[in-house]
């Protein structure tokens, strides 16, 4: 293509991006945060979290060193893409001009990495709880080296502390990575208990405000989801109230159920079948099926 022609098109173009307050909203003069980066980022915590995922390296160094080095490494790919991500929090035209995102940053890390242990707690109870829900699954190792559901879970435990850190694309980058290798839609903003079991994950779908207890298991297909959006006074969605269920602890959801609405309870040690739409609260230990006719069976003597 000539050069001339090239110039044009650059010239049609660059209206089109973001130079300031007002424009469109693609903030490209700004810089986004690095997918790849935060990827890199993320699957150094996953060999932090299991280090059995990665035997070569871990049989070069003892486990003190080799922690420190995934630790440090974690670090130095999420830092600074977490200063590029801190700006979108606001949009042009209210971002404080004078905020340090690069201590932010920092301080945001040593935040994360400060809670590897609680996160590492909380995915033993996981492993554990898959080991224990499926009767297929012969060894914990089998569990964290094939199970989609363990890498659903551990990558929104990471992601969803950045979200409580006020940390905005990022932990979004990370779920959505994790959607595509897994078929679970986690929203990083979900606030999900120890020992949480999706078996089969493809296609499970878990809202932004969504509450869910502890030791709960979902089967495929499975939408914890938001029933409307309400909207303000210009017409655009208001953000940031209640708009997804709270699953009580110790309750099992089976493939391809929905549950939807902030105000929608599921009580404690409730089972809720297949194929069920539920919008309503549902008390402790109920069993919620949908109502269906009954199989009718052929055989060669009554066709």
């Amino acid at each position: 293509m000539e050069a001339k022609k090239i110039e044009s098109i650059v010239e049609k173009l660059r209206p089109l991006y973001s130079q300031g307050a007002g424009d469109c909203p693609d903030a490209v003069l700004q810089g986004y945060p690095d997918p790849k980066n935060s990827i890199a980022g993320l699957r150094c915590l996953f060999e932090v979290l299991f280090p059995g995922i990665n035997a070569a390296r871990l049989g070069q160094q003892d486990l003190q060193e080799y922690l420190v080095k995934g630790i440090a490494d974690a670090s130095a790919y999420l830092r600074p893409e977490i200063e590029r991500a801190l700006p979108f929090r606001w949009d042009s035209e209210s971002k404080p001009q004078s905020a340090n995102f690069e201590e932010e940053s920092h301080a945001i890390v040593d935040r994360l990495m400060d809670s590897l242990p609680h996160i590492r707690s909380m995915l033993i109870a996981d492993v554990q709880a898959a080991y224990d829900g499926d009767p297929a699954a012969l060894s914990y190792a089998e569990v964290i080296l094939a199970y989609p559901g363990i890498v659903a879970i551990t990558s929104h435990r990471i992601a969803h502390e950045l979200y409580k850190n006020d940390v905005p694309v990022v932990p979004r980058i990370m779920s959505e990575w994790t959607h595509t290798k897994t078929g679970c839609d986690i929203h990083p903003g979900a606030t999900i208990g120890k020992g949480f079991f999706v078996d089969h994950p493809t296609g499970v779908v878990i809202g932004e405000t969504a509450e869910i207890g502890e030791h709960v298991k979902f089967y495929q297909g499975v939408t914890i989801g938001a029933k409307s959006f309400p909207l303000d006074e210009n017409g655009k969605p208001i953000k940031h109230i209640k708009r997804h269920p709270t699953v009580e602890s110790d309750v099992v959801v089976y493939s391809n159920s929905t549950i939807l609405g902030g105000d929608t309870v599921i009580g404690a040690g409730t089972t809720i079948g297949g194929n069920v739409f539920v919008t309503k609260s549902v008390p402790p230990k109920s069993f919620v099926m949908r109502e269906m006719p009954q199989p009718r069976i052929k055989t060669d003597e009554n066709q």
